[in-house]
């Protein structure tokens, strides 16, 4: 375990952008908030927040409690920006896989979630902590975190509609609104029984959404 002590931003200043917590202002302190993130991402990813205290959480990734505090005032602020991280990673690996149709981005996630069941209990117990509270780091990242997601989904899905991929009588942004429902929904089940099918189930959307599947006007069909 590191015993280091509370980290000095140090050199050229840098901004970071919409990070949660204290950034830090300068390329040292950036690069060290972010190493902290990287060995708490590597914890959870497994086990998940367990309940564990600030100072626990320190113990668990080897830096000092001090290190933690200058960087994030709560536990609350570092799970959320562990979690925001995780995702920051994750969109940068994608990067170059290509396209994903709409009905797959969902299904996609819950394959990759599969493996990682501690950062989905992360993200299950950081939307608790936002239902709970009126304001709060995790009530304001999941508050915006929706909207951006029903929104790239609502996007995808009208560009699905002009590609002739998707029925044409789907209106994208509640169907949007929908497929995250079921999503998030289909996580919980699955946290509590993992027999659950999350990608199959999710895939359903694909054969919903497909063209000829509308529904005929009464007298039809």
């Amino acid at each position: 375990m590191s015993t280091e002590g509370k980290d000095a931003d140090t050199a050229e200043p840098t901004r970071g952008r919409g990070a949660i917590g204290r950034a830090g202002s300068y390329r040292k302190g950036i690069a060290r908030r972010q190493e902290i993130l990287d060995r708490a991402i590597e914890v959870f990813r497994a086990r998940g927040p367990e309940g564990t205290s600030l100072r626990r959480i320190a113990e668990a990734i080897g830096v000092s409690h001090g290190a933690l505090l200058h960087y994030f005032a709560s536990r609350e602020e570092l799970l959320v920006a562990v979690y925001q991280h995780h995702e920051q990673r994750e969109g940068q690996e994608r990067a170059d896989g290509g396209r994903e149709r709409a009905a797959e981005v969902m299904a996609n996630a819950a394959v990759r979630n599969v493996h990682v069941p501690g950062l989905v209990q992360l993200y299950s117990t950081l939307l608790a902590a936002a239902l709970e509270a009126e304001q709060g780091p995790a009530n304001e990242y999941f508050t915006a975190r929706f909207g951006r997601v029903r929104g790239n989904l609502a996007r995808r899905l009208r560009e699905d509609q002009a590609a002739g991929l998707v029925r044409a009588d789907v209106d994208p942004a509640r169907m949007a609104a929908l497929i995250v429902a079921a999503s998030d929904g289909l996580q919980i089940q699955w946290l509590l029984d993992p027999s659950v099918a999350l990608q199959r189930t999710l895939k359903d959307f694909a054969v919903l959404l497909a063209p000829g599947t509308e529904q005929s006007a009464p007298g039809q069909g």
